[in-house]
């Protein structure tokens, strides 16, 4: 069938990303759904500073690349030996499948799933072999990010990458579960693992920082704190429920501290502010990527003295078949408002503009929306 899909032909192009365009609008061929896959009709996806490391080269991909991996949409066809899905399902996109039989599958979400890093690395689908489904009208083989390629307006996905939600969430709620939520609200959750009375501190407040800084408001432990540079964040947080809410500046100069820290940010800086800022015997939990080549300074024997904990948590250290409707609940319940979340609503051809607002810090999450005149015929 055809579908139109963002196809990254070029890595570390110039920005602003508007004028260089290293992503193109393309009209692709995309193959039936076999063994242990299903086709969805995508209807919305969010924008992720993974798909912008893509982008500028610091998480370096194969190309040609159909990006995004943060979606939901609607199962229309399911392949053969599929389980638990159907026709009209409603689904979440995750990034990170697992097979559920290598050694990392058997940590409970400690460690990504060797198999399913294996396939993401190459741009295949998972389930063995070199798994690809999309194809530009000349025969060239288009790779899939993350398993899923989920800015199109169709996509083939195995089984093991979309968990099933209900019809209720709506798009624009339903897209961030399957990553900004699952990896900020896991990174406190999971890894974190907040105690009654504990203060909690989330340093970065884009997508994950703030889907840590809702789940960590929801669970009612303790004191929540939002830092980060811009005081557009700031009052956002503040606006959200967050107690209190600082500059990384001003949590230096007052020595501020927490028993929990989460750094969301993905730089060297942040997570030095947010070890700096552990309190004694607290947990520094690091769930942002930053550039392969970033260094961070820390002082090793505070680890020692003061006993803390430094955990780096990939993924929220989640199990998404497990986490993702646990959410889903809180979000039923009023106590994850997961839509809180979108700074704004894009259209597809909107996704070099969208790149350039979440290279400069100025959006949390923006979500691209697909409309039914979206969608091939």
């Amino acid at each position: 069938m055809k579908i139109r899909a963002a196809v990254l032909t070029t890595m570390e192009a110039e920005r602003p990303y508007a004028d260089s365009k290293p992503l193109a609008i393309e009209e692709l061929e995309l193959d039936p759904p076999q063994e242990g896959e299903v086709l969805l009709r995508m209807t919305a996806a969010g924008v992720c500073h993974s798909d912008l490391s893509v982008v500028d080269g610091n998480r370096p991909r194969p190309l040609p690349m159909a990006l995004g991996h943060e979606g939901t949409g609607v199962v229309e066809e399911v392949g053969p030996g599929v389980a638990g899905l159907s026709v009209g399902d409603h689904v979440v996109t995750v990034f990170l499948p697992r097979c559920g039989e290598c050694a990392n599958c058997r940590t409970d979400g400690k460690l990504p799933c060797s198999r399913g890093t294996e396939s993401n690395t190459a741009g295949y689908l998972p389930g063995g072999g070199k798994k690809i489904r999309l194809h530009r009208p000349d025969g060239e083989e288009v790779l899939h990010h993350l398993g899923v390629s989920a800015f199109a307006t169709h996509a083939v996905v195995h089984e093991s990458s979309v968990v099933k939600i209900g019809e209720d969430v709506p798009p624009e709620a339903a897209a961030p579960l399957g990553c900004a939520v699952l990896t900020g609200g896991g990174a406190v959750v999971n890894a974190g693992d907040p105690q009654e009375g504990d203060t909690i501190m989330v340093v970065g407040l884009g997508g994950v920082g703030i889907a840590a800084l809702l789940t960590a408001i929801g669970l009612g432990k303790g004191k929540v704190i939002g830092v980060d540079a811009q005081e557009a964040k700031l009052k956002r947080a503040s606006e959200l429920g967050a107690d209190e809410v600082w500059t990384p500046e001003q949590v230096a100069e007052q020595g501020i501290t927490a028993d929990l820290v989460i750094e969301a940010a993905g730089h060297p800086r942040a997570f030095e502010t947010a070890f700096a800022a552990t309190a004694v015997g607290g947990r520094t939990v690091t769930v942002g990527l930053p550039s392969p080549s970033a260094e961070s300074v820390i002082h090793p024997v505070v680890l020692t003295s003061e006993a803390r904990t430094v955990i780096g948590s990939y993924l929220g250290s989640a199990v998404p078949s497990r986490d993702i409707p646990r959410n889903e609940q809180l979000w039923r319940d009023g106590d994850l408002p997961v839509e809180e979340l979108v700074s704004s609503r894009i259209r597809l051809e909107d996704i070099n503009e969208a790149m350039d607002t979440l290279a400069e810090a100025r959006a949390i999450r923006q979500i691209i929306l697909f409309e039914e005149s979206d969608q091939a015929q």
